[in-house]
């Protein structure tokens, strides 16, 4: 086979952009906000998810591209674009998306929203008893923390915080007729939809809920924030700024010292957005764009109300006729006889266990192994690295107890986890203060991966356990993301979780393992060799084929090794959740790659990769996507699958997920996705494993 540098050149537009090809993603998040065949309150999820999933894109994103455009760099995107060319393109897709968005939710959700009796009201449709309670309500809870700020030669431009709803607020002294212009920030610590007290109920005897915008409350009552001044308008704004930690690591500093300097900072990074709500005052948006520093193509015009996250609280209505029927994962049937728990360690010498969340309980299967080995005086050492957690985490709480109790903890938390970096140092001063040994990772790298590496002695042996996984240690998303993780008793991968710690937290070097690839080392190389060797399968006329699932397919060198792939006429199907720079379906380049995606009731979220490998297949599972972030400057690890049961299982979940009626959306060779009606594959397992457990 002729070595790629021999090969035919590809083409030079043969990767999509990757920014665009994200707010692809948010916008099939937003397709099923406008599916109505869905509840109405799951359609106000995703209503909320999209405004979340896009304020973070501003913030890191496109935060990003500022920060290098800034600098003068005149590097072009992979897929020949200059910075500049970038961010003219976002920001016409995301004005476009945005009124997508705003329609949806004005002219379809709200109106079914009413006709289930759930209203969102203004205050000038409020009958005279709704207003008194709502005037008593400001008076008692906002007015109190409410602070409004002069912009006068005497009070310079207020700093106006990031994700904050403010409102700009045009005044005028009646002696002198002079204008004045003061900013009004929403309190972020008062509910958004402040409850109305309406009498009624819909014809179904489900009782009326109606909520006022808390910021159509403060503007009510403005005059009693500037009294003695005639209100003239007042308009409603929201600023995104730069979240993006840069920290400087250096051998010679402490890192939590300088992580938390640059969490002091990141509150006053530079806005990389203005949202508006129409209509605005031409002269107000001119102070605001003036003071903020920003540029007309950086105010985003949104119709109706701003931060749309906050839908989220009226998800959280008590109102089950209009969500999802509830799920309950189920226990893995090898963990448990009827409703008793079976000791994991015993399980596990009988053969591995593939659990695969939410289908299974995270609760009673790896939060169990942790909870157990804390408790098991035949443990000795428990080493666990942790990504994010959750507030309460019954993970962290167990190995505290472990350390209590006289076992050695070492524990690996990430600081450096994006928007998790506070919590995490919280956490990581409660183990210490415990007694755990706390590892901060690694100078320049973050440590990403999902392991556990218990060690038992048995009988006068020493033996190990371990669970690899996709997600994080983290019981509440682990309800709500879809992720695979294997719990093993095998030596291999016990040596392997060893000598991987002992990297982690000493001075070793070591690169090759036995069952595992590490990044930044030997995930790209590796999964490069393997994807070539399925192209020297297929000439030597051997069965041959690839399926990858990730949640973002990028980095460039693997890309050009599936269309060296599919050039050699190996199959290739992958299921991308969200980013993917690759095009499919170009005759001569990528006619045998097919490309889906899956957005649902569970965010998908497991990192699968099979190769066919001449019909002694190969299976992998992990936590690194496809990006340059994940294989560059992460540590990630892949673990060979070898368990028999294992493996069938993880054959059957992807043909699940791969089969030709699914309900999904299928990537085009121009860069557009096409929704595919079909079954729902997750409500399929759902069926399924509830089934096997009995």
């Amino acid at each position: 086979m002729p070595s790629r540098d021999d090969a035919v050149p590809l083409p030079a537009d043969r990767f999509l952009n990757r920014e665009l090809s994200w707010l692809d993603f948010n916008a099939r998040v937003l397709e099923l906000a406008e599916d109505d065949r869905l509840p109405l309150l799951e359609r106000v999820k995703f209503l909320a998810i999209f405004a979340s999933n896009l304020d973070e894109f501003y913030m890191v994103r496109i935060a990003g591209l500022k920060r290098r455009q800034s600098t003068g760099l005149t590097v072009r995107s992979p897929d020949g674009l200059t910075i500049r060319e970038q961010l003219e393109r976002v920001t016409a897709r995301t004005q476009e998306l945005v009124q997508r968005h705003s329609d949806v939710f004005n002219k379809d959700v709200l109106p079914r929203l009413e006709e289930a009796g759930i209203r969102i009201v203004h205050w000038d449709e409020l009958e005279e008893a709704a207003a008194l309670k709502l005037r008593e309500y400001f008076r008692d809870q906002v007015f109190p923390v409410l602070t409004p700020l002069a912009v006068d030669p005497a009070h310079p431009f207020p700093y106006i915080s990031g994700l904050s709803l403010n409102l700009a607020v045009s005044v005028r002294d009646p002696d002198t007729n002079a204008p004045r212009f003061a900013r009004l920030k929403v309190p972020n610590n008062v509910p958004r939809f402040v409850p109305v007290a309406i009498a009624g109920s819909v014809a179904d005897g489900a009782p009326s809920a109606a909520f006022l915008p808390l910021e159509e409350l403060i503007a009510a009552h403005l005059s009693q924030l500037f009294p003695g001044l005639d209100v003239l308008d007042h308009h409603f704004f929201r600023v995104t700024r730069n979240a993006d930690l840069e920290v400087e690591e250096d051998r010679d500093e402490d890192l939590l010292q300088a992580l938390e300097r640059e969490l002091a900072r990141r509150r006053f990074g530079p806005a990389v957005r203005l949202e508006v709500a129409e209509p605005m005052d031409p002269r107000i948006l001119e102070v605001l764009v003036s003071e903020l520093e920003v540029q007309p193509d950086d105010v985003v015009h949104v119709p109706g109300l701003l931060d749309l996250a906050s839908l989220m609280a009226l998800y959280d209505l008590d109102r089950p006729e209009l969500k999802d029927e509830p799920f309950v994962p189920t226990t893995h049937p090898r963990l448990s006889e009827g409703e008793t728990p079976k000791s994991v360690f015993a399980t596990l010498r009988e053969g591995d266990v593939l659990v695969h969340h939410p289908y299974h309980s995270f609760a009673t299967s790896v939060q169990r192994f942790i909870e157990q080995a804390a408790a098991d005086p035949n443990v000795l050492a428990i080493k666990q690295t942790l990504y994010r957690t959750s507030g309460d985490s019954p993970i962290v709480n167990a190995l505290i107890e472990a350390a209590e109790a006289g076992k050695q903890v070492v524990v690996l938390v990430e600081i450096k986890a994006r928007f998790d970096e506070e919590a995490n140092i919280s956490w990581a001063r409660s183990l210490e203060r415990a007694g755990c040994h706390v590892v901060y990772g690694l100078v320049g790298l973050k440590t990403h991966c999902k392991t556990a590496l218990v060690v038992r002695r048995e009988q006068g042996v020493i033996r190990r356990y371990c669970h690899i996984g996709t997600g994080n240690y983290n019981p509440k998303t682990a309800r709500l993301y879809e992720d695979l993780g294997i719990l093993t008793a095998d030596p291999r991968v016990g040596a392997d979780l060893t000598d991987l710690f002992n990297v982690l937290t000493g001075y070793s070097r070591q690169t090759n393992y036995r069952t595992l690839m590490v990044a930044p080392h030997g995930v790209r190389n590796g999964l490069v060799e393997k994807i070539r060797r399925e192209v020297r399968h297929a000439a030597e006329g051997r069965p041959a084929g690839i399926r990858i699932k990730v949640n973002s397919l990028v980095d460039e060198k693997i890309i050009d090794a599936l269309y060296e792939a599919s050039q050699a006429g190996v199959p290739v199907e992958l299921f991308v959740r969200g980013i993917c720079a690759l095009r499919p379906g170009v005759e001569g380049l990528s006619e045998n790659i097919r490309v889906r995606s899956v957005v649902g009731r569970f965010l998908e979220h497991s990192r699968v990769i099979s190769f066919v490998n001449g019909g002694e297949r190969e299976w992998w599972i992990g936590s690194a996507d496809l990006m340059h972030r994940n294989l560059d400057r992460r540590v990630e690890v892949l673990l060979r699958v070898c368990d028999d049961v294992a493996r069938r299982q993880l054959h059957e979940a992807l043909e699940a997920a791969l089969g030709p009626d699914v309900r999904c959306w299928e990537l085009r060779s121009d860069g557009q996705w096409e929704r595919l009606e079909g079954r729902d594959y997750q409500a399929d397992l759902m069926d399924r494993i509830h089934a096997l457990a009995g």
